[in-house]
């Protein structure tokens, strides 16, 4: 089975509290603060997954990249969900809320539209199975681990979008063509999914005129459009805040403080 390296504390962290992968090794490099190094390890027995501590070079050597924090884990591929099953569990005692990506390249776009998703609850997350970045080591690092607790199917998302519409949603398109229409006029308290274009060319002829409707943000400034992952984690909050902030909770404060580097 092909293995992969996540790297950074709360890519990490993340991975092995959602239990979702395999895991081989973890490693951890000689100097780590003792107190995240305590976290980890932690973990890792619970998981049962051999500790090694590794000179920085080592874990540089495996991840590709010096930005590993001194935590890399040795892992089995990212568990995408069937998209069967991703409807099939959608909740049934709060509206459903979706995110559907039109082929986002940018991996710290995906990555950051995951990590927004995830905070506001997201029921589960839809991308095509061609022209989009995956879930790759990167992706969490950069999502903060956030990706280890999303469910996220790959799916032909002009074909996907009409089996969610099927399952009583409404999909909304983000585009900031002048006759779509604005946020604020939008009832999004019910059941719905959003979607958000790439960086460059936004939505795809077919996935835009699937949508029930196209919906812009309002701006006020001279640049014409907002990037990609910022637009989409507007859409999540504005879509969040009409649904009262259903489920939020105040912090944790047992979450670990975010590492330097």
């Amino acid at each position: 089975m092909a293995t992969e390296w996540l790297y950074g504390f709360h890519a990490v962290h993340e991975a092995l509290r959602a239990g979702r992968r395999a895991f081989y090794a973890l490693w951890l490099a000689e100097g780590l603060h003792p107190e995240r190094a305590w976290v980890l390890q932690t973990l890792a027995a619970q998981r049962r997954v051999p500790v090694e501590v590794r000179p920085k070079d080592a874990l540089t050597r495996v991840t590709g990249t010096r930005h590993h924090q001194g935590v890399a884990l040795k892992v089995g591929p990212y568990p995408y969900v069937a998209f069967e099953d991703l409807l099939a569990n959608l909740p049934h005692d709060e509206p459903a809320l979706l995110l559907m990506l039109d082929q986002i390249q940018d991996p710290r776009n995906f990555a950051a539209l995951l990590r927004t998703a995830e905070a506001v609850g997201v029921h589960g997350v839809i991308i095509p199975k061609r022209g989009q970045v995956g879930v790759t080591p990167t992706v969490v690092h950069v999502s903060a681990g956030a990706a280890e607790h999303l469910a996220i199917a790959r799916y032909n998302l002009a074909q996907a979008i009409t089996r969610v519409q099927a399952a009583g949603l409404w999909v909304y398109g983000l585009d900031a063509a002048p006759q779509a229409q604005p946020i604020t006029t939008v009832d999004l308290r019910g059941p719905l999914a959003w979607v958000v274009g790439s960086e460059g060319q936004g939505l795809r002829r077919l996935v835009r005129e699937r949508c029930d409707a196209r919906v812009r943000l309002p701006m006020r400034g001279r640049v014409a459009s907002l990037n990609a992952s910022v637009a989409g984690a507007i859409a999540l909050y504005f879509t969040w805040h009409a649904r009262g902030f259903v489920g939020a909770h105040p912090p944790d404060p047992n979450t670990p403080a975010e590492p330097a580097g």
